[in-house]
């Protein structure tokens, strides 16, 4: 199948995308609102509800908004570089997890990406009241898979 083929084939059979694809596919985070579905030996990830897909993309902005010092990034930007995606979707799920379990060390896989971003919004009354300096910690931290390098 071709590239421009699987794309639209994508399109039309996820229609409500999850905004935490990459992490769920990684296997670094899972989520009770995510479906997988296969699509010509390729995998994809299928959000089940409207409200929390908007949750989500929500939460994803806000955390780049923020993150647009630590990542040297500018506005204009459309689309980020994979480990760029990858430090602010990990790191800021574990910087929110920290923030809520502050006795806790941030968790390596996130459980359930829906209910700690519930906590969150009922813990802080809104999502855009999230401590974000304190989660930009965990999203510079956060290092993805090392390169293997050839000798």
């Amino acid at each position: 199948m071709d590239q421009d083929a699987f794309r639209r084939t994508y399109r039309s059979v996820n229609e409500r995308f999850c905004a935490y694809e990459k992490s769920v596919l990684t296997n670094q985070c899972e989520c009770s609102q995510a479906e997988r579905f296969c699509i010509a030996e390729r995998e994809g990830v299928h959000c089940r509800s409207d409200e929390a897909q908007q949750q989500c993309i929500e939460v994803l902005a806000l955390l780049r908004e923020a993150a647009r010092f630590a990542l040297r990034s500018s506005p204009d930007q459309a689309v980020l570089p994979h480990g760029k995606a990858m430090k602010i979707q990990i790191g800021g799920l574990r910087g929110i997890h920290r923030v809520l379990h502050p006795e806790m060390p941030p968790p390596q896989k996130i459980a359930d990406v829906h209910a700690l971003i519930c906590a969150a919004r009922d813990r802080f009354g809104a999502l855009a009241a999230l401590p974000f300096s304190t989660i930009m910690q965990q999203v510079a931290a956060y290092q993805g898979r090392m390169r293997l390098r050839k000798k």
